[in-house]
């Protein structure tokens, strides 16, 4: 159920804040605000997503996405949910100012959830737009990390 989803996209959301705000630096507290006020964006862009699938097809089940405006709401949500290449400024500015052991929550255990969403949802999205963002997403990186 998309409701459940969303609850545990949320907690995870809001589990992981005061780690990153946890040194009352001036720049942790900036990124704690930004990771805030993204992955909330993402947030809402899921429900959306959902209700104009509930809308339009009457289904309120995750495997059930079937309506093309869905599918790309949720794709554009999860993309900015994991910080994919065209929806990923926030997310080097968040690792600066968090510490490191926040900073590998962020990178790796953090993105479990929305590839999980991911996963069960893949069937119904456009497999060369996820391709397209997941090729994008290794080559800026590993562009972006030789400077």
């Amino acid at each position: 159920h998309w409701m459940m989803a969303w609850t545990g996209l949320e907690i995870n959301t809001l589990a992981i804040i005061p780690f990153i705000s946890k040194s009352h630096h001036p720049r942790a507290i900036e990124a704690a605000t930004k990771y805030f006020l993204t992955q909330a964006a993402a947030s809402t862009l899921l429900l959306f997503s959902s209700m104009t699938n509930a809308w339009f097809t009457g289904q309120w089940d995750i495997t059930q996405l079937t309506h093309p405006a869905s599918c790309l709401l949720l794709t554009t949500a999860i993309s900015i949910k994991l910080g994919l290449t065209p929806f990923h400024f926030w997310f080097p500015e968040v690792l600066q100012g968090s510490s490191l052991t926040t900073g590998l929550l962020l990178a790796t255990l953090m993105k479990f959830p929305p590839t999980t969403l991911l996963i069960l949802t893949s069937p119904s999205l456009n497999p060369t737009l996820l391709t397209a963002m997941a090729v994008a997403s290794a080559a800026l990186g590993g562009w972006m990390g030789l400077n």
